[in-house]
């Protein structure tokens, strides 16, 4: 949901130069496993389109402050409304309303000449992001795990064979490569099936499950 409402936002109005958001496990995985856990399916997205991402600190609500300001004038608006609406599209109708008010009719006295939200963002220039910069450069794929559990991948110039388990075979999985380091992802449960750092002199990356073992899934 978050991915896709964000994805709608961008093709309207083209993608933003930085997001900031809370610490949501929506929007980041940053503070799960000491920082190692798989990105989430917006991480990636951001990092895909060289979108810078911030996030409040945590315990500080402040920092999102003009959200959390906007939130409770909307459920004051909601609360005034008359009737109250009695299913989802009869809220929504209501939520597309305040929005229209809020952006293009009433006048806000912090900008300049009280003029609208949308009119003050018409009239600005708009960041867009920039591409990381090579020796941190991002890059996500999907692939699909080979009948023998293993993928593939592509580095100085070689073809490298990633082990993720015979168990997984088949399964089309995310692969965010960042230099050497590779972070394997099955995107339907949001496991993360590898965390490696590539040793570019081994054709073959080994699972590190003991010979004959078949590594089960978690």
């Amino acid at each position: 949901m978050v991915l896709a409402a964000f994805r709608t936002a961008a093709g309207r109005h083209g993608p933003p130069a930085a997001t900031l958001t809370d610490n949501g496990l929506v929007f980041t995985t940053r503070l799960l496993a000491g920082g190692r856990a798989a990105p989430g399916l917006l991480e990636l997205e951001l990092a895909r389109l060289g979108i810078t991402r911030k996030n409040g600190r945590p315990d500080h609500p402040q920092t999102q402050g003009k959200a959390e300001r906007f939130q409770q004038t909307l459920k004051n608006w909601l609360a005034a409304q008359a009737p109250q609406p009695a299913t989802l599209p009869a809220l929504q109708d209501l939520l597309g309303a305040f929005a229209d008010i809020c952006n293009h009719q009433r006048p806000h006295r912090s900008l300049p000449g009280r003029i609208t939200p949308a009119a003050a963002y018409a009239a600005r220039p708009k960041a867009t992001p920039a591409p990381p910069a090579a020796a941190t450069r991002e890059h996500i794929r999907t692939a699909p795990v080979g009948t023998n559990g293993t993928i593939t991948t592509r580095a100085g110039g070689r073809l490298h064979h990633i082990g993720i388990g015979r168990p997984h075979a088949g399964t089309r999985v995310l692969v965010w490569t960042r230099g050497l380091d590779i972070r394997i992802i099955n995107p339907a449960t949001g496991e993360l099936l590898r965390d490696l750092t590539l040793d570019p002199t081994r054709d073959y990356q080994p699972t590190g499950a003991p010979p004959g073992r078949k590594p089960r899934p978690k």
